[in-house]
């Protein structure tokens, strides 16, 4: 009887006419994912009167092999291998209108090897404009080891990274220029060499500063290694400034990477906005040439902020630490830009850690294991200043750059006192962690402390100590909602 069954689905199967997703296999509760499987957690909704099952396996299908009919091509295929199968559905506790985690299982032999634009294509390609979902979200992948050890990974890594800066048992302190638009390339190296004399690891160009009329990128570039190789000689310390190679092509992106490395950069930096093809492309170019790879992530709010419909961030920093950046922005908590906690340590934990166990409160729905892949710095940036450094040690923890552009530029003692406040106040507060001290809620008493002997973190506290930014985060987990912490 079993047999005639089996053989009747099969027939119903390879007939011709329209047959729901699920019945055509895209969904099968019974299905056991395999260890070289890649499997996603979509969180779905579908349009009234869609079942949620023929909802997710619709999105099994449609990101896999299926179209809308039968087609009678598929009997030249082993199209039960091809197929993504979704093997589970869950609610959402609470949601309205009414949401389910699908998960999706897809065989390996569906994507190319070492292919962030492929898999991407795959998982993400047509399936977002489905009609029969309101809204899809992919929240989290699990990418086998088998997959993984098919990419780069970073250009160095973190541990690579302090080797070649000479830094460590701190986080990394940096600073974006401002105004990031207008200034003259010399008043631009001007800000630069100040920052950098002050205290400062680094310095950067902004997502858009490109090569535009007022600042060409060659005399950009010839200012900022002039003030970066300036302040080295004065402080004994290795500087770099993110000189940013993003442009309209990639034979440009090249010539400006060349002229940068020619001029000594230690760095390079580009924009999420080149594509993911062009990002593994400047990562292998920046391995070959020893030169570190900071990632800005331009755009990504535009599909990862909401909570119902896009793609969740720690996807893109799993993308990015395959690809091969060095640096990705990844939040910071407190801050002006979005955060909530649990989801930014979840992010951190992507980047850094060789194995990121499943956590909802950290947004994991799988085991991700790196394959000992080497990990790549988060950058904290937006809306911090040196009154929130003991938070801000607390949630990110050492292996992170902190990125203070208007709390270092803003300072109303100048730009190398900002710095300056920013390395007093990092540097008190590791001290008093080595010392085995309670910084956290010694925080504030520690930086006062710290003031007394240091005129620029005493205006930076009273210009800055009780700016916050308190807002309910869009992204929090499903399992427990958090506010934004104040700063």
């Amino acid at each position: 009887m079993a047999a005639t069954q089996g053989s009747d689905r099969q027939k119903a199967r390879l007939s011709s006419g329209v047959i729901p997703y699920a019945e055509m296999g895209y969904y099968n509760a019974d299905y056991e994912p395999k260890d070289t499987d890649i499997l996603a957690a979509f969180r779905v909704t579908p349009q009234p009167g869609v079942e949620a099952t023929e909802a997710c396996a619709a999105v099994a299908g449609e990101s896999s092999t299926a179209t809308w009919t039968i087609v009678w091509t598929d009997r030249l295929t082993d199209y039960s291998t091809y197929q993504a199968k979704c093997y589970r559905v869950e609610p959402v506790p609470g949601s309205n209108p009414p949401q389910f985690i699908g998960y999706i299982a897809y065989d390996l032999d569906l994507f190319e090897e070492g292919s962030i634009a492929n898999l991407s294509s795959s998982i993400i390609g047509n399936v977002f404009g489905f009609k029969a979902l309101q809204a899809l979200r992919l929240e989290d992948l699990r990418i086998p080891p088998a997959y993984v050890k098919t990419f780069q990974g970073p250009a160095h890594g973190m541990v690579t990274e302090r080797e070649y800066l000479n830094k460590f048992g701190r986080p990394l302190l940096g600073a974006t220029v401002k105004p990031k638009l207008g200034l003259s390339a010399r008043n631009y190296g001007r800000v630069v060499y100040e920052a950098l004399r002050g205290g400062l690891d680094f310095t950067k160009d902004d997502e858009n500063v490109n090569s535009q009329q007022f600042m060409r990128w060659r005399d950009r570039y010839l200012y900022c290694m002039e003030a970066v190789n300036r302040a080295m000689e004065e402080t004994g310390e290795i500087k770099g400034h993110y000189l940013n190679v993003t442009a309209g092509t990639m034979e440009q992106m090249y010539e400006r990477a060349e002229f940068a490395k020619e001029l000594g950069s230690v760095i390079i930096m580009i924009d999420l906005t080149i594509g993911y093809t062009a990002i593994q492309s400047m990562a292998h170019w920046a391995r070959a040439h020893g030169v570190l790879l900071h990632l800005h992530r331009a755009a990504h709010s535009t599909y990862t902020r909401q909570k119902n419909h896009g793609v969740n961030f720690r996807v893109i920093a799993k993308w990015a630490r395959l690809m091969g950046v060095d640096h990705i922005h990844a939040g910071t908590v407190v801050g002006k830009l979005e955060g909530d906690p649990g989801m930014v340590k979840g992010y951190y934990s992507t980047c850094r850690d060789n194995l990121n166990p499943t956590d909802p409160d950290r947004g994991f729905y799988f085991d991700q294991d790196w394959a000992w892949m080497p990990g790549l710095f988060p950058v904290a940036s937006g809306g911090i200043h040196a009154g929130q450094m003991h938070q801000l040690l607390d949630y990110l923890g050492e292996d992170c750059i902190l990125q203070f552009g208007g709390g270092t530029i803003g300072h109303p003692m100048g730009v190398a006192a900002g710095a300056t406040a920013n390395r007093v106040a990092l540097e008190a507060m590791i001290l008093a962690r080595n010392e085995g001290r309670d910084y956290v809620r010694e925080g504030p008493a520690i930086l006062k402390q710290a003031a007394q002997k240091c005129a620029p973190l005493q205006a930076a506290l009273d210009t800055w100590g009780d700016i916050t930014f308190e807002y309910q985060s869009t992204d929090t987990p499903d399992v427990v909602a958090t506010p934004t912490l104040a700063g």
